[in-house]
């Protein structure tokens, strides 16, 4: 598949975005459309543990359990719509344990359309099991072979009916581990933003092929080795490990990474946890998937509501199989995700959508820089910036991390944004270093190999270099 890289925003300002609404809209699976006028459930679980250690066992789970209880709720509800989420446990790079429950999730999809008119389908995020001091690419690793089992989990995942294709990569991860670790933004930037930006170039045409011809949607990506992370390191008011002015401006570079799935093939949606999403579909105009406020049973962040304003897709993250109150986990939290997006397509209905919108956004526009850099006018300042340098890795890298701190150090001046003494000092040495950055890749790749050439696991050799 052939790589374009986006070097204009589809979008004409930053209020023409909403939830549920993409320029680009996805069909497949059984009814499903997504960023074509109506937000989407989106349902992500995780089998007991246990139960992948025998392929029937895991099928029964995965198909007879989870998928049922899920759609039967949305029959007893009356939610019209949902996207089954199977991010693949390790056990499953096997044929003997994926087939089953891939095949078997689509046929029960299939079934609950036709025999109610549920419009569902799945998603299968295959995992990447890849390790760099082993190798990232196919012939490096001769110790596991993950590179070669990751493209044959997703051919696995493409020929037995998946309806959309999609992955958490972690090209780049052996140096966004050190740079959050050291508040390092140079490093974050060389790993994720310019080396994690070509692996998942060189990942994702193959995938694109492999989506293409089994008739599956290449879906997309994120940073959530990197940019989550940095995120959850940094944590809420109680956590001060890692400050979140950092965290902020990795997020911004994370989202150039995050972009090049869709310019090497795929269509969307990116991956709901992937809470750069608002600047890809900035840029691109393709369907988000995105998590807030109703992925509680995974984790807490400062921007519950604000993330919801561009949605496409809603989840609630990810959450293991068990029982509640109220039925089993997931029609608990399907449910909670169900009546949120009926929220949000009734505004629609009603032309509210931008007035719910902005609620959602000014929520938590000023709970803290995260949350503030990905308010939409601001991330789609940032898509700008992207945008401007799109054809350049690095660059555009280079460019996002500096508009995002320009944003923060701005909202502070002008006391929309309150900072900590700690914060505005990290976002003022952050602003210093990246803007001391060369203007030249060649250059830049030359200092960053050299000045992290000592960090554990890195091999250019990984990246193709």
């Amino acid at each position: 598949m052939s790589v374009t890289r986006y070097t204009k925003m589809t979008y004409d300002c930053a209020d023409d975005m909403v939830f549920g609404q993409s320029k680009h809209p996805v069909s497949y699976g059984f009814g499903l459309k997504i960023g074509a006028g109506r937000v989407i459930p989106e349902i992500n679980y995780a089998p007991r543990p246990g139960t992948e250690k025998d392929p029937e066992k895991l099928r029964r789970e995965y198909v007879d359990y989870i998928s049922k209880d899920i759609l039967n709720r949305a029959v007893t509800a009356g939610f019209p719509d949902v996207q089954l989420e199977t991010e693949w446990v390790s056990q499953m790079n096997q044929e003997k344990l994926c087939v089953p429950v891939v095949a078997g999730q689509k046929a029960i999809c299939e079934k609950y359309h036709e025999e109610y008119g549920v419009n569902c389908g799945t998603r299968q995020t295959i995992p990447d099991q890849r390790e760099a001091d082993n190798g990232l690419r196919p012939g490096m690793d001769s110790l596991h072979a993950y590179p070669e089992k990751m493209f044959q989990c997703a051919e696995f995942a493409c020929e037995n009916g998946a309806d959309n294709l999609s992955i958490e990569s972690v090209g780049g991860k052996e140096l966004s581990d050190y740079a959050v670790t050291n508040g390092d933004i140079v490093a974050f930037l060389f790993g994720v933003g310019y080396l994690g930006s070509i692996d998942m170039t060189y990942i994702w045409q193959e995938f694109a092929n492999i989506a293409k011809k089994n008739r599956c949607v290449a879906g997309g990506d994120t940073n959530c080795a990197g940019a989550n992370t940095s995120m959850f390191m940094a944590g809420g008011f109680l956590d001060n490990d890692v400050q979140k002015t950092f965290s902020a401006v990795t997020r911004a570079i994370a989202s150039a990474r995050t972009l090049a799935a869709w310019e090497s093939g795929a269509a969307g949606p990116d991956k709901d946890c992937g809470y750069e999403g608002v600047i890809c579909k900035a840029i691109a105009g393709k369907p988000a998937a995105q998590e807030g406020k109703n992925c509680q049973c995974a984790h807490c962040d400062l921007q519950g509501n604000l993330i919801a304003q561009c949605c496409d897709l809603w989840s609630n993250e990810s959450v293991e199989y068990h029982p509640e109150f109220g039925g089993s986990s997931v029609q608990c939290w399907f449910g909670s995700l169900g009546y949120e997006c009926a929220l949000m397509n009734t505004a629609t209905q009603l032309k509210q959508e931008k007035t719910l919108r902005d609620l959602y956004m000014y929520t938590d526009r000023t709970r803290g820089p995260e949350g503030y850099v990905l308010a939409y006018d601001h991330a789609y300042e940032i898509g700008q910036a992207i945008a401007a340098n799109g054809n350049d890795l690095y660059l555009r890298s280079r460019a996002a991390g500096l508009k995002a701190a320009e944003i923060i150090i701005n909202g502070y001046k002008s006391k929309e944004l309150g900072l900590t003494n700690k914060q505005l000092d990290v976002i003022n040495d952050i602003y210093k270093k990246i803007s001391a950055l060369p203007e030249d890749t060649d250059k830049f790749v030359e200092y960053a190999a050299k000045e992290y050439q000592d960090v554990p696991n890195f091999n250019l050799k990984n990246y193709g270099l």
